[in-house]
């Protein structure tokens, strides 16, 4: 099984955010990123959301530095 994970340093943001999430499963990975984005970056729990946040899945771990 590859760890997958998903990182806001890639992406510019208000907050500068630098938190990266990583999970041994695809729906563990999603239900986090989920409550990260809505809780820190205010995004609505929306299934539009859900299929965002899928596509920017990695396969691995997040580098130490980008």
């Amino acid at each position: 099984m590859t760890r997958k994970y998903i990182d806001c340093r890639e992406y510019k943001s208000d907050a500068n955010c630098s938190v990266a999430i990583a999970a041994d499963n695809d729906d563990e990975l999603l239900a986090a990123a989920v409550q990260h984005a809505v809780s820190v970056h205010g995004h609505a729990d929306t299934p539009e959301l859900h299929t965002q946040l899928k596509q920017l899945f990695k396969e691995g771990t997040p580098p130490l530095e980008i």
